[in-house]
């Protein structure tokens, strides 16, 4: 789905900790010889990643970066297989991210569940083991890192939003031209309303309402948030909304 000019939103179908079918929405930002994926999906995702990709009337070959937003297994999973496919394509992230993504750290999500391994249930204990098989093989060497307010040349200007508490590394991206919005799971949208992730999913919620004020800082039209897609109703007021409520 065309978002603006230069950049489709894709949809690829998953399913949640549940089981439940859902959809998760990665971005293609497609300017003159540079095609940039932003973030690369659950372990497994590889075809149909490329399928999205060429939907578009992009040659997947022809992508030459991958920019990920922080490091959950749903952004970062099939993104060693992208790179052994694609050789040449140079990887991007937060340089707070970059130990996690390079396997140096141990995912924050995978700390948490092996802090309380023993008392984890059953089928919480087998989610953890699968959860870690798939950090280990996501593992990806970094060839770039960014900086909060760093611009990338692409679509008009792309500035990078440094939005820590989700994960510590978390960025969103900003597109000037278009007023857009790159979320990642800072927000997402639920029944068609725009929300701030939930606490149980933040490494640190008291720095994700810091994260959403300093978005206030930006002119939005749009927002595409990883989880629950496009939201384009008054996107700055309803910012606003979630940090005044949280703020109480």
């Amino acid at each position: 789905m065309k978002i603006a000019n230069g950049v489709e939103m894709l949809e690829l179908a998953a399913k949640n900790m549940k089981g439940e079918p859902t959809s998760i929405y990665p971005i293609l930002i497609c300017d003159k010889e540079t095609i940039i994926l932003v973030d690369a999906g659950y372990p497994g995702q590889l075809e149909q990643i490329r399928k999205e990709v060429e939907k578009t009337g992009v040659k997947f070959e022809t992508v030459n970066m991958v920019l990920i937003t922080h490091h959950d297994i749903d952004h970062i999973g099939s993104l060693a297989s992208i790179v052994k496919e694609l050789p040449e394509v140079k990887v991007l992230c937060h340089e707070e991210e970059k130990a996690y993504i390079e396997g140096v750290k141990k995912p924050h999500k995978l700390a948490m569940l092996e802090a309380n391994l023993d008392n984890l249930s059953q089928e919480m204990k087998g989610f953890y083991e699968h959860f870690k098989v798939g950090f280990e093989k996501a593992r990806t060497k970094v060839d770039r890192t960014l900086k909060d307010g760093e611009e990338l040349p692409y679509c008009g200007g792309i500035t990078i939003i440094y939005t820590p508490g989700h994960t510590m590394g978390h960025s969103c991206l900003y597109f000037k031209e278009s007023k857009t919005l790159i979320a990642g799971d800072l927000l997402m949208v639920k029944e068609g309303v725009l929300v701030k992730a939930p606490e149980s999913i933040n490494f640190n919620d008291e720095l994700c309402l810091k994260s959403l004020k300093k978005l206030m800082q930006y002119d939005i039209e749009n927002v595409v948030c990883y989880h629950g897609g496009i939201y384009s109703n008054k996107v700055n007021e309803r910012i606003n909304e979630l940090i005044e409520t949280l703020a109480q």
